[in-house]
């Protein structure tokens, strides 16, 4: 088990009610977390419309996360 810290935008943010939240998880990818918290929060969008950002920087939806990351789910937003 590891603990992370995930911060939520937009979309995110208002279906979790929370911008951000530290929490134990056995995920072991952002993919992996992000299936986990949409089936405990009720997220509507699915894994592959959401990008991952760890410790600041853009990673592969399947890099590896450790213990005290810092994790942010950037769902898509329109333009205009």
């Amino acid at each position: 088990m590891i603990t992370l810290y995930v911060q939520y935008f937009a979309i995110l943010r208002e279906q979790r009610g929370l911008d951000a939240e530290k929490l134990t998880t056995a995920a072991d990818s952002p993919t992996a977390l992000y299936e986990e918290l949409r089936a405990r929060h009720g997220f509507t969008l699915p894994a592959d419309r959401v990008r991952a950002a760890v410790n600041e920087e853009f990673v592969p939806a399947n890099a590896t996360l450790h213990d005290g990351d810092r994790i942010v789910f950037i769902p898509p937003v329109a333009g205009g």
